[in-house]
């Protein structure tokens, strides 16, 4: 009979030398564990080694890998199979799959991080987030892309400020004020002497009356000064110019400040011509192309108003105030604007009969 001990010690696993080889055996299988392991369903190739589904090995060239590559794709290419064959989508398949493992080995940083995936593939998510930010990177440089898009941006300023002036001095030629004065002035410059023509070299009345147009028109582009929206346009206002001559700009503008600061706060000097109209226009929160758009006139008002002292300019915006909503309760149109709105406006609902 057998001991209780020794059925026991059966029942437990038998002998060391039984547990001494199954521990061996777990052993070897956690070390053998293939590459093919971080090789799963959507990286790269799949389940399948890029370089053996071209049948190269990892030390190729890419001479070599580019060669393979084409023999294989004549190979499996669709073209060379009919409609209806039942071979035709195994080849498109493996075609696909030909042209994955080559568009991953053909280039250098993603060969890179490939083998890197097939020689760590415990790095799972590693592998995952190099793969889909290469895919999902622009091809193209963001740099050259935000270039373009500047110039783009420029040249678009430029041609819409050139239409506006070409507008205002197309308007300008029609006025007759400054159509006068522009003849006048192209008489005494003996622009416009109609000499008598013979001849080959006489031209048509339609020609000549070109001309003189030509002429006026010249003259009022160098004579008037537009200012405001509608100014002549300048290369260095565009988007493209004020990028690259930010530095310039930023410290034309820090000596600027430095220089008011000690000028008019340390030194207490009294404020030119310049400075006032600067103090005004910041008063009253306008551009310089707006600012340059007034009338002479009402300039003249706000230097005599000393609009460029605080206190000044408050009273004087509390002025106008007052004037416009006076202007507004007695002026026709805007009762009978604010008739309309009360009686008939938008949000009100009517009934017409037909």
């Amino acid at each position: 009979m057998v001991s209780l001990t020794e059925r026991t010690r059966g029942g437990t696993g038998g002998s060391p030398m039984s547990w001494r080889w199954r521990l061996a055996v777990l052993l070897f299988a956690a070390t053998s564990v293939p590459q093919v392991t971080a090789l799963v369903e959507g990286l790269y190739c799949g389940t399948e080694v890029c370089y053996d589904v071209l049948g190269v090995t990892r030390e190729a060239s890419k001479a070599e890998i580019a060669r393979a590559y084409r023999q294989l794709a004549r190979r499996y290419h669709p073209d060379r199979f009919r409609p209806g064959d039942p071979e035709l989508e195994p080849a498109q398949q493996r075609f696909l799959l030909v042209a994955t493992a080559y568009e991953t080995l053909k280039d250098e940083d993603s060969r890179r991080d490939y083998d890197y995936m097939l020689d760590h593939p415990e790095e799972y998510y590693q592998h995952y987030y190099a793969y889909y930010r290469r895919r999902l990177t622009p091809k193209v440089d963001v740099r050259v892309v935000i270039l373009v898009t500047i110039c783009a941006i420029s040249i678009f300023q430029y041609y819409s400020w050139h239409s506006s002036y070409n507008e205002a001095i197309n308007y300008l030629v029609t006025v007759p004020k400054y159509r006068i004065q522009a003849t006048e002035i192209a008489k005494q410059q003996g622009l416009l002497n109609r000499a008598k023509e013979k001849g080959k070299n006489r031209r048509s009345k339609e020609e000549i009356r070109e001309q003189e147009e030509e002429v006026i028109r010249d003259i009022i582009k160098n004579k008037i000064d537009i200012k405001g929206g509608y100014q002549k346009p300048n290369l260095s206002d565009i988007l493209l110019c004020q990028i690259v001559l930010f530095p310039y700009y930023l410290t034309q503008y820090v000596k600027w400040y430095v220089t008011w600061v000690y000028r008019f706060t340390i030194c207490r000097e009294e404020y030119g011509q310049e400075e006032k109209l600067y103090l005004i226009r910041r008063n009253m929160k306008m551009s310089q192309a707006q600012f340059d758009g007034m009338d002479e006139n009402s300039v003249e008002t706000f230097l005599e108003k000393q609009l460029w002292i605080k206190e000044n300019y408050e009273v004087y915006k509390k002025e106008q105030e007052e004037e416009m909503k006076i202007k507004m309760a007695t002026d026709p149109r805007m009762k009978r604007y604010r008739r309309w709105m009360k009686n008939e406006g938008p949000g009100r609902l009517t009934f017409v009969d037909d």
